[in-house]
């Protein structure tokens, strides 16, 4: 039987994307080939065991009691080859699987009926090289882009991107975050964060048709919380 290594399962309020506020059965897989400046979940890097694919949707299922939004996360999710096996199994249960993504990982041979959110790095996180433009071709109406910004620089740079790839168009919603300030670690460079207020009078200056948002658990929770 096929396994995953996985970090997390547990549920929760949706913290981000178009669906934040909805509740949502999360599964946080092991492991990550980024280190993004201001990640917050580097207890997922390398912190996990192995499970077969049918326990863990039973756990899911039964932490959930049968909620029809499951999400995908980690880590980077898609660098585990078995993972499609879960999507498509979840999809077959008639979920809506969203699926976390870096961007840095090909999307194309995802189940079609799952949603994909890109979170494309931006030269403030330091993994931006490792974007992977060729998804661009892959996504559609349904999938989302999100944007983490830490600086006035990443701004400019994401307003180029959506330009130069036609992304409004492709898309069905853009998501924009302020990074928090994260203090570096033995894995991670740590970032000033960027505030809020700035981002959002830079979207209302350009007009720019795009969703400004927060991360919604943060508030509800404590900010360190695990499984929330």
């Amino acid at each position: 039987m096929a396994k995953l290594l996985i970090n997390e399962i547990f549920y929760s309020i949706q913290g981000e994307s178009s669906y934040a506020g909805l509740p949502c059965l999360f599964i946080r897989l092991r492991g990550c080939h980024l280190r993004c400046h201001y990640c917050d979940t580097e207890y997922a890097f390398n912190e996990g065991a192995s499970q077969e694919i049918h326990d863990i949707i039973a756990k899911a299922e039964e932490m959930s009691g049968g909620a029809n939004l499951y999400q995908i996360t980690g880590g980077e999710p898609l660098l585990q080859k078995n993972v499609h096996q879960l999507i498509t199994k979840l999809c077959d249960l008639n979920k809506t699987v969203l699926i976390e993504t870096s961007g840095a990982c090909d999307i194309s041979v995802c189940d079609p009926r799952s949603i994909k959110i890109l979170d494309f790095k931006t030269p403030g996180s330091g993994e931006d090289a490792r974007n992977d433009w060729q998804n661009v071709n892959h996504i559609t109406k349904q999938d989302e882009i999100k944007f983490v910004l830490t600086s006035r620089k990443d701004y400019i740079w994401m307003k180029d991107k959506i330009d130069q790839h036609n992304l409004q168009e492709k898309v069905n919603t853009i998501l924009v975050s302020a990074a928090a300030e994260m203090a570096k670690t033995k894995e991670i460079q740590g970032v000033q964060g960027l505030p809020i207020q700035d981002l959002a009078h830079w979207i209302i200056q350009d007009n720019l048709n795009v969703k400004l948002q927060t991360q919604l658990h943060k508030i509800i929770w404590d900010p360190k919380a695990r499984g929330v």
